[in-house]
């Protein structure tokens, strides 16, 4: 089984893939994780990706394709395998598409976790982080006893220049840009599983395994 996960900045899907794919036992393949592992190993793959990281660009899709093949082929994938964070884009999923059909593989699955941008934008320009010892905050979920000040340490929190709201408003931008021919492109193959993204990690979770449940029993 194949499912890939999407969502937005601030939609929780990492956590939700993660959880997910503890849940049905399949492998967790974020693409974060996967070039960060690339830049400690020696492949000859390994290596090309490297050079275009170590320059501050993006590893071209033929290059991250074969990385996800060679993934994929490890034994804690014989199950299947969630994708969190690639895809990203439309020309990246079909050359997945083709480089999977050859292996008589496919996408099983798309499960698209939708929330609204008012609630991103809330989410994503709410966290702040103490200069001393880093630990996170949300003005609205989590916030500090004494504003600006950490609860832990007494030091001061600040606000990560990509979390201020008009950064993140660009981000959501990019990224809807981005994704919107990705989405489509799934929902025409019949593909797409849209799932509320609002509510607690835990309501979400059952959300998105009732979906998949579902399109399995189909």
């Amino acid at each position: 089984m194949y499912i890939v996960f999407l969502g937005a900045p601030g939609a929780g899907k990492g956590t939700q893939a993660a959880t997910v794919a503890e849940k049905l036992n399949l492998a967790h393949i974020a693409s974060g994780d996967m070039f960060r592992e690339a830049q400690k190993q020696e492949t000859e793959l390994a290596k090309q990706a490297k050079v275009y990281m170590e320059k501050g660009m993006l590893v071209p899709d033929d290059i991250t394709i074969q990385m996800v093949l060679e993934r994929i082929a490890a034994p804690d994938c014989e199950r299947g395998v969630i994708f969190d964070g690639f895809p990203r884009t439309l020309e990246q999923a079909k050359a997945l598409d083709e480089a999977l059909g050859k292996q008589g593989k496919m996408i099983d699955s798309v499960v698209y976790i939708k929330v609204a941008e008012a609630e991103l934008l809330e989410r994503l320009s709410g966290r702040w982080i103490c200069r001393q010892c880093q630990t996170p905050y949300h003005m609205v979920n989590s916030p500090p006893q004494t504003p600006g000040k950490c609860d832990r340490c007494g030091g001061e929190l600040y606000q990560r220049p990509d979390d201020t709201p008009e950064t993140v408003k660009e981000r959501l931008k990019v990224y809807f840009a981005e994704t919107a021919p990705l989405i489509d492109h799934y929902a025409q193959a019949g593909k797409l599983l849209e799932v509320g993204g609002e509510g607690g990690v835990d309501e979400v979770r059952e959300r998105i395994l009732a979906s998949l449940e579902k399109e399995t029993v189909k």
